[in-house]
């Protein structure tokens, strides 16, 4: 085999892009990996990576991005809610989901939620 012949290595932005391809209404996996020069295989194995995280996605143009979350923690005194902790709710509406989280939830439970919103709407 000649230098640098061998298995194709494609980088995560291109992976992601032909994931989001696949995931646009309509879309034929096999019809993709074709275009793309890939294996239907890797394009489902690709698809499952981004359900679990380890690949992320590109934003369509038209999508809102989400702002940064600030820990309770890292706002001055003068900041903090007068509402009392038990009546807090954080609402999160994402595309057609809607999650509630009651009480004073923790930068762990949040990024939960946005997870779990994130892998549903990936498939």
């Amino acid at each position: 085999m000649p230098a640098g012949a061998g298995r194709r290595q494609w980088p995560d932005d291109l992976k992601a892009r032909i994931v989001a391809e696949s995931l646009e209404p309509g879309a034929v996996i096999t019809d993709i990996a074709r275009r793309h020069g890939c294996r239907p295989q890797q394009v489902h194995d690709w698809r499952r990576r981004a359900r679990l995280g380890q690949l992320v996605l590109p934003a369509p143009a038209d999508t809102l991005s989400f702002v940064p979350v600030v820990s309770e923690s890292s706002l001055p005194a003068a900041a903090e809610p007068s509402v009392s902790p038990e009546a807090a709710v954080v609402t999160v509406e994402f595309q057609g989901a809607r999650v509630e989280v009651r009480g004073t939830p923790g930068l762990a439970v949040l990024n939960d939620v946005f997870m779990a919103l994130r892998r549903t709407r990936l498939c």
